[in-house]
C-alpha cells in the first residue's frame, strides 16, 4: 500500500472510532461498573427468554433467526451510518428501539441491540468494551417496558396497523424516556448528585428530546403508509400482528 494510501486507510479508521457506544468511558469507573454486569445479564437473560418464547410459540428457528440478522443489521446500522453527536456523558443518536419492536418482536430486537453494540464495541471501539452492559442495560429495559405496556394499551385483538397515531408515538416516546432515565441512572450512580452531574444529564436530555420528536414523526409515516397495505400479506421474517393478530 502507498504511503498516501496508508493516510488515507488511517484516516478512515479515525473517522469510524470516533463512532463511539451510548455511555463515555469514565461515567461509571472501578467497582461500581460491576453492578451493570448484573443488570446487563438480567437484560440478556430476558431478551433470550422473549425470543425463545416466541420461536416455540409461533415462530419457526429459520424465521427467528433471520429476525435476528436482520435487526443487528438495523442496528448496527444505525448506530455507524445516522448521525449521532457526543454530549458529555453520553451520545445523541437514533436507535428506533419501538419501531424494531413493532417490525420484528421484542425477543429478535433485544437480540439486535446486543449484538450491535457487540459487534460495534469489538469491532471499532474496544476502549468502550468496559461499558458494554452499560449500555446494553440502557436499551434493552426500556424495550421490554414497551413490550409489557403494549399489552396493556393495545387490545389484543388488533393488528398494530389499528393503531391509532397517539399510540404509536406512546411506544416510541415510552422507550427512549426510558433510555433518558437510564442514562441520568448511570450518571449520578457513577458521579454522584451534584452540580455538574445535573446539568450535564439536563443537557443531554434536552438533546434527546430531539431524537424521540423524529423518531415519532417517521413512525408515524411509517404506519400511515402500512395502513395502506393492510389487506396484504407480508414476508414471515416480520411481526406478522403488523397486519394480522395471529402472530
Amino acid at each position: 500500500m502507498t504511503e498516501l494510501g496508508l493516510v488515507k486507510y488511517d484516516l478512515v479508521i479515525e473517522i469510524i472510532r470516533k463512532y463511539k457506544m451510548h455511555i463515555e468511558p469514565g461515567v461509571v469507573n472501578g467497582a461500581k461498573i460491576g453492578l451493570s454486569y448484573l443488570t446487563g445479564a438480567a437484560a440478556i437473560a430476558l431478551g433470550l427468554k422473549l425470543l425463545i418464547q416466541r420461536m416455540f410459540n409461533s415462530t419457526s428457528v429459520l424465521v427467528t433467526a433471520v429476525r435476528c440478522l436482520i435487526t443487528t443489521i438495523f442496528v448496527f446500522s444505525f448506530f455507524e451510518v445516522l448521525p449521532q453527536y457526543p454530549l458529555g456523558v453520553s451520545e445523541v443518536h437514533f436507535i428506533f428501539g419501538a419501531t424494531l419492536f413493532l417490525f420484528f418482536g421484542a425477543g429478535a430486537t433485544a437480540f439486535g441491540l446486543v449484538a450491535g453494540l457487540s459487534l460495534q464495541g469489538i469491532l471499532l471501539a474496544p476502549s468502550d468494551l468496559p461499558q458494554l452492559y452499560i449500555n446494553i442495560s440502557t436499551l434493552l429495559f426500556p424495550l421490554f417496558a414497551v413490550s409489557y405496556i403494549s399489552t396493556k394499551i393495545i387490545p389484543a385483538n388488533i393488528s398494530y396497523t389499528d393503531l391509532k397515531y397517539r399510540q404509536v408515538i406512546s411506544l416510541t416516546g415510552i422507550y427512549q424516556g426510558g433510555i433518558i432515565l437510564w442514562v441520568a441512572f448511570w450518571c449520578f450512580y457513577g458521579q454522584g448528585f451534584n452540580q455538574e452531574t445535573f446539568y450535564n444529564v439536563g443537557i443531554f436530555s434536552l438533546a434527546y428530546s430531539t431524537v424521540i420528536g423524529i423518531e415519532c414523526l417517521l413512525d408515524v409515516g411509517l404506519l400511515a403508509t402500512l395502513k395502506s397495505y393492510k389487506k396484504r400479506s407480508l414476508p414471515s421474517v416480520f411481526n406478522q400482528r403488523l397486519i394480522s393478530v395471529k402472530d
